[in-house]
């Protein structure tokens, strides 16, 4: 049994899954001369390779935006969310006052990170605050923009119109029926008050085997335990290439998309593929083509523990060398 993977099956051995242990081995010593904390790979629903804490909880940053679409998807099936509702309709406003075109944005538009709204958020990386264009600079569904004051507000949205808690609906949901095996909604999850607005980050802890959890559960439709847990259609629309997102691929409903193999750089993905990303170098890839799952876990509790996008690439490079030739 290979350590810390828990109630997961495991491989014999990478080549009873077609895999290459040499290549692996290089990817591993690879991912040893960086901040990598844990790589796990996990192919046809088994463990092909588990390598350093898979078992130890580090914040996912913003892979909790994917979680929390998955969760959207849920309850908007069950008829507690409509799509179309306008800031205006569901009474969402901030610190500084939003503007009526402002208000016009949808859910949906704040999904696809498309909302338009630019007011001051918080808990962003250097890259985006970088890249957040002049308030007032776009109109509601015309610019993507990877924005936390879309992504927030959804967490206040949810919990306004499904009255759960983000982190306990998570638990329930999504993270028992998928057989998760160490979240524990009261530690692992907060919200995080900020100073430039109402609507307050949501950060989850999470192992890089429950996060796998959660990426077998897109791979296999939103089915987990023979029951539907999210909604097939959901699965489909929220990672479909919403918005070209440039040298990052594309977006979709809070997940990041495969557009013509690009999505990390120094990699070459088959299409299909799409991840969770989270600041300092976490990853939950799943590539459909493969039938596989990765999570690249990085301690960035630790200060000035991160891999950057383009390192993390050249390491997926690596595992995915060691895959079966299509």
């Amino acid at each position: 049994m290979m350590a810390g993977i828990g109630s997961w099956p495991a491989w014999e051995s990478p080549e009873a899954a077609g895999w290459s242990s040499a290549r692996l081995a290089e990817a591993v010593q690879d991912a040893r001369t960086i901040d990598t904390a844990a790589l796990l790979v996990v192919a046809h629903g088994r463990v092909v390779l588990a390598e350093g804490k898979v078992d130890a909880r580090y914040n996912a940053h913003s892979i909790r935006k994917s979680i929390l679409s998955a969760l959207i998807g849920i309850h908007e099936a069950e008829g507690r969310i409509d799509l179309e509702q306008t800031l205006t309709q569901l009474g969402i406003d901030d610190k500084l006052g939003l503007t009526e075109k402002e208000k016009l944005a949808t859910v949906l538009d704040l999904l696809c990170a498309r909302s338009g709204v630019y007011h001051p958020s918080g808990y962003e990386s250097p890259w985006m605050v970088s890249i957040k264009p002049a308030r007032h600079s776009a109109g509601p569904g015309t610019t993507w923009c990877y924005n936390n004051w879309d992504f927030n507000a959804l967490g206040t949205i949810f919990r306004q119109l499904t009255g759960a808690d983000i982190f306990t609906d998570f638990a329930e949901r999504i993270a028992a029926p998928c057989g998760m095996e160490d979240f524990r909604p009261e530690q692992d999850g907060e919200y995080l008050p900020l100073p430039d607005s109402i609507h307050p980050a949501y950060p989850f802890r999470l192992t890089a085997r429950d996060l796998a959890r959660f990426g077998q559960l897109f791979l296999d439709g939103g089915v987990a335990g023979g029951r539907s847990v999210v909604p097939a259609d959901w699965v489909r629309a929220s990672t479909l290439p919403i918005s070209e997102a440039g040298h990052r691929g594309a977006y979709g409903y809070m997940w990041w998309v495969e557009r013509q193999s690009i999505l990390f750089p120094n990699l070459q993905l088959p299409a299909g593929s799409y991840a969770g990303l989270g600041t300092g170098g976490h990853v939950l890839l799943v590539v459909p083509a493969l039938q596989t799952v990765i999570v690249h876990r990085v301690d960035t509790d630790q200060p000035g523990k991160a891999v950057s996008h383009g390192r993390v690439g050249k390491l997926l490079a690596r595992v995915l060398a060691a895959a079966p030739r299509a």
